[in-house]
């Protein structure tokens, strides 16, 4: 299932909060092997835009591990592209009350297809809950045929490099054809996706976004 949770709920899913941490280590340190993550004595990959609460969207597994996940923020505070990727943008901000930053997609080993497909559509509907527009993110050149695959591929604002090690800067929005592909993906109905997120912000979320800027 998707939980929705800002970072200061965590503590309620020990090990939902434990896994995720653990699983981005795998990921992104050893994986990926990016330069500028760190593992703490815990084994978690964390920095300091999780300590500005941001909504996680996880996916948590029958035994209550982690399965996948991803990280938002609004624009109008501190986001991974206006503060390390402006070369991306041609120096340009992005800050806007209607474009969240999308950071930290990552999934468990062994995590099933599906589970891309299920964060993608939580995703959407954090945008519909939020009344949001557009989600901007930084991705690697090699993940565009991942997102035409899932129905959900950039904008793209801009890049530096060349082949499977090109980086970009994009701009994300959901539409009712991607909406059909995810659930139909994520095998999933929409009832169900509506219901995880209702019972996350049962008193709506767009009052509930101020949490997040706290």
């Amino acid at each position: 299932m998707i939980r929705y949770l800002y970072a200061d709920e965590l503590s309620r899913f020990p090990r939902l909060a434990d896994t995720m941490f653990r699983d981005r280590a795998a990921q992104f340190h050893e994986r990926l092997k990016w330069k500028d993550v760190t593992v703490d004595a815990d084994g978690w990959e964390r920095d300091e835009y999780d300590d500005l609460n941001p909504l996680y969207v996880i996916w948590e597994e029958p035994d209550g591990r982690h399965g996948g996940s991803m990280r938002l923020l609004p624009t109008t505070g501190r986001t991974m592209v206006n503060d390390h990727f402006l070369n991306l943008t041609g120096g340009t901000r992005i800050e806007s009350p209607l474009i969240w930053e999308c950071t930290r997609f990552c999934l468990a080993q062994g995590a099933k297809p599906r589970v891309s497909a299920a964060l993608m559509l939580a995703g959407g509907e954090v945008l519909r809950g939020f009344g949001i527009q557009h989600y901007v993110g930084v991705f690697d050149a090699v993940m565009i045929r991942v997102y035409q695959m899932l129905g959900g591929c950039p904008e793209i604002l801009g890049m530096s490099g060349e082949g499977s090690n090109a980086i970009g800067v994009g701009l994300w929005e959901f539409s009712d054809t991607a909406h059909a592909k995810l659930l139909r993906r994520a095998q999933i109905t929409a009832t169900q996706s509506e219901d995880w997120f209702a019972v996350a912000f049962p008193q709506g979320a767009k009052s509930a976004s101020l949490a997040c800027a706290s």
